[in-house]
């Protein structure tokens, strides 16, 4: 095993063409945390079919902030998919909030749903129904064959570009027109 271990903490992980697994066919994943024991992140531009009105309709929450009633709720990825999970900026701060980075921080609680439908959350942020899990040497693996792509991740694409504009401007980071690639290896 390498002695050496670079974390992609805080990259996008953009799905190569040739990657048919319907969970993450066409996403980008924020990760939020990778060591040696594995990797979690979000999927960040796969809207679900729920939004923010009957996410808190269902946690009895009341939302003070009309622009928060058509929010889209995402799919962050198959793992715990009943979880809230919360991809946002540092301005705000929880009891189990995770800080990635000094600029995106990770929560998972009622009272962060709480403040945002109050009008008092952070000034961007991602709300998700479940995350994006590997376990020791998977993603490094997955990596290697090449499902992915890497990047550093860029907080206009996290934050301020619309989920179907995402993967596109993902990739464009890299310099790269996904459109241009085959899922075929070998000679064109």
């Amino acid at each position: 095993m390498n002695a050496f271990f670079d974390s992609f903490k805080n990259h996008f992980l953009i799905s190569m063409p040739h990657l048919d697994d319907p969970h993450f066919e066409h996403t980008v994943i924020y990760l939020c945390e990778h060591t040696k024991a594995g990797a979690m992140g979000i999927i960040i531009n796969r809207p679900s079919n729920v939004d923010f009105t009957e996410l808190a309709d269902h946690l009895g929450i009341q939302i003070h902030s009309p622009r928060l009633t058509s929010e889209p709720i995402y799919t962050g990825g198959p793992v715990e998919a009943e979880r809230g999970f919360i991809l946002h900026t540092t301005d705000k701060v929880w009891s189990n909030t995770l800080r990635v980075t000094d600029e995106v921080s990770l929560s998972a609680s009622l009272e962060a749903l709480e403040d945002i439908a109050q009008g008092n959350g952070p000034e961007a942020f991602r709300i998700t129904l479940g995350c994006a899990g590997w376990d020791a040497g998977q993603l490094e693996t997955e990596i290697a064959n090449n499902d992915w792509l890497v990047c550093e991740a860029d907080l206009d694409v996290l934050f301020h570009t619309p989920s179907d504009m995402q993967f596109t401007a993902a990739t464009r980071v890299l310099g790269i027109d996904m459109t241009r690639l085959s899922p075929d290896i070998g000679h064109g």
